[in-house]
């Protein structure tokens, strides 16, 4: 049966749980930065980031941060100033992202990819006063934000923290990991600085870190954070409407972060690869605080890519990992890659977008490792759903999808009638509502926004779901993407995994298009496996033997890759709009 909001029902779930992890989440600390500071004085040598054949200890890594923070300080930044991370994986982005903390400054996570008005439209909306990019951006950068609330832009570049020296002196006098040899230089400031825009003052990381490591370490216990201070603001993907900034709070971080690392059991020894984007709130929460919070390593690999991955698992000997179904796929068509290649890998999580039951079993033979679904969103500061380790989700019976999961500690979850709001008490499918500690307050100056998405503390989440009588949940798909065929409902996930069933299926996308005899007709997107071929009229008669007659797509395109967004998720509205003819087939 779905949740109700009573204390005799909403923790149904715990008894799934892995041993060990409570019904609520451990937050001792009063924020993200204490967090981090505990680690330091707990274990200063313990190591904390690889890099490209580089080891940072814990040490190491609060140095380069207290630096910054003292840059922070210096060019005017306070608490609750806004600055903008717009930058790849690379261990820049776990710098700043503690020393923003460590002052109250609240790190406002950017697509690297964003240009031009994407990138000033969110600029514009939180009004943030600073950026931190690398320097091949720097141009478009400038261009882009002059006349902005952006007054400061820090470069820095992929070689930055890269090399094969370990480092693990803890002396504060030492030379750090990042020495240049720029020491004596000081910061670009003014007059001196790259600047030809007034207003905006162009500085090099380097520089100011060297500039500042003498004073580091002095700052005021008074300006650190509590934990309803904001901690982190990520804009949803504004694929319904412009994009809304989502405020993480240090409870959110931490409710989220402490809950992911009981999940996993995580512990020196563990290695946290770094696959998803810092830049979603999957990287910035799910991997880069949770590895930060925790006694454990977090491995930068820089712009992901299949070799990259497998060779990082290989070498780094990685245990846990958290990335998109995209990257499980690129995995798949790695010609050379074994499952010696990842004996080191103790869990894999997926997030997202579902995984498909296919896929999953499809992976395990070849690698034996099963993929463990994980479910979140920007408004609960991601992983907030998930398969616990060591167990396999259990399949819908009535859609053949695979549980997406059950609630973290903490966390309430109700299925609710989308047309007036009441509880679900059965197996009877509804929109998906969340309540807990994980969830954003609200939306950056969004009232309006904030009255739809939320009602009494729960989140509305625009997905319909299920539940069974254990708390599993099951995805059915998103409510905007229904499509009414014939009059008959239609959800394109169960279309897709059906199609995720043909050996040569690698990527499927279904959407409804415009159809005057059926109002709406089931259209299908392929990508095939390498060296696979399927003709479209193949995969029709596949899943017209496999699905009821109005489900089954009356067009499939087989394409050479479907369109995603930067962080691996397919996008059905970009397919939905794409206006590609063919004749459907009765």
């Amino acid at each position: 049966m779905a949740v109700e909001d009573t204390a005799s029902t909403a923790h149904v779930w715990t008894r799934i749980y892995p041993a060990g992890v409570g019904q609520d989440p451990e937050i001792h600390d009063e924020s993200a930065a204490h967090a981090w500071r505990a680690r330091v004085a707990a274990s200063p040598n313990q190591r904390a980031v690889l890099y490209r054949g580089r080891t940072f200890t814990t040490s190491d890594i609060d140095r380069e941060a207290e630096a910054l923070v003292s840059g922070f300080l210096a060019r005017g930044l306070h608490k609750s100033s806004i600055i903008g991370i717009y930058l790849q994986n690379v261990p820049q982005f776990a710098v700043a992202l503690l020393a923003a903390w460590k002052v109250g400054v609240v790190p406002l996570v950017l697509n690297p990819m964003y240009r031009g008005r994407e990138l000033r439209a969110l600029i514009d909306d939180s009004a943030a006063s600073a950026i931190i990019c690398d320097e091949g951006d720097l141009d478009q950068v400038r261009t882009t934000l002059t006349g902005s609330s952006v007054t400061w832009v820090l470069t820095t570049n992929d070689d930055e923290y890269a090399g094969d020296t370990t480092v693990t002196s803890t002396d504060a006098s030492a030379t750090p990991a990042t020495s240049t040899g720029a020491e004596a230089a000081g910061p670009t400031t003014g007059a001196e600085a790259a600047d030809p825009e007034p207003g905006i003052t162009v500085e090099a990381w380097s520089d100011v870190l060297a500039a500042h490591r003498a004073d580091a370490g002095t700052h005021r216990a008074d300006l650190l954070p509590g934990l309803d201070d904001a901690g982190l603001l990520t804009y949803t993907s504004g694929t319904t409407g412009p994009a809304k900034g989502a405020i993480a709070t240090h409870r959110n971080i931490l409710a989220v972060a402490r809950s992911y690392g009981a999940w996993m059991s995580l512990g020196e020894g563990d290695v946290m690869l770094a696959i998803a984007p810092l830049f979603h709130i999957t990287g910035a929460v799910a991997c880069a605080a949770t590895s930060l919070i925790h006694p454990i390593t977090l491995d930068f690999i820089g712009r992901v890519s299949a070799e990259k991955i497998v060779t990082a698992m290989r070498e780094d000997e990685v245990t846990v990992t958290i990335g998109s179904i995209t990257v499980y796929n690129a995995l798949l068509e790695h010609e050379t890659a074994t499952a010696d290649d990842l004996r080191s890998v103790r869990y894999l999580f997926s997030g997202g977008a579902p995984v498909p039951p296919a896929t999953v079993e499809r992976f395990r033979n070849r690698f034996g490792l099963y993929i463990h679904n994980i479910y979140g969103m920007t408004e609960t500061a991601s992983a907030v759903i998930g398969v616990p380790p060591n167990t396999e989700a259990p399949v819908d019976p009535a859609t053949d999808t695979l549980a997406i999961g059950v609630p973290f500690p903490g966390l309430e979850a109700r299925i609710v009638d989308v047309a007036d709001g009441s509880v679900i008490t059965d197996t009877t499918a509804g929109e998906l509502e969340l309540r807990g500690p994980q969830v954003t307050p609200g939306y950056l100056g969004r009232t309006e926004a904030n009255e739809a998405a939320f009602d009494d503390g729960w989140l509305r989440t625009g997905d319909v779901g299920v539940m069974d009588d254990a708390g599993w949940i099951y995805l059915v798909d998103r409510i905007k993407d229904q499509i009414n065929a014939s009059g008959y409902k239609v959800w394109p996930r169960e279309v897709e995994d059906v199609l995720y069933e043909h050996p040569a299926v690698l990527e499927a996308a279904v959407v409804g298009q415009p159809d005057d005899y059926r109002g709406e007709t089931v259209v299908a997107y392929v990508s095939l496996r390498t060296g696979q071929q399927a003709a479209p009229e193949e995969l029709i008669a596949f899943t017209k033997e496999r699905l009821a007659a109005y489900k089954y797509p009356r067009i499939v395109h087989v394409m050479s890759d479907l369109p995603k967004t930067h962080t691996g998720k397919i996008q059905r509205r970009l397919l939905r709009n794409s206006g590609t003819e063919a004749a459907p087939q009765n």
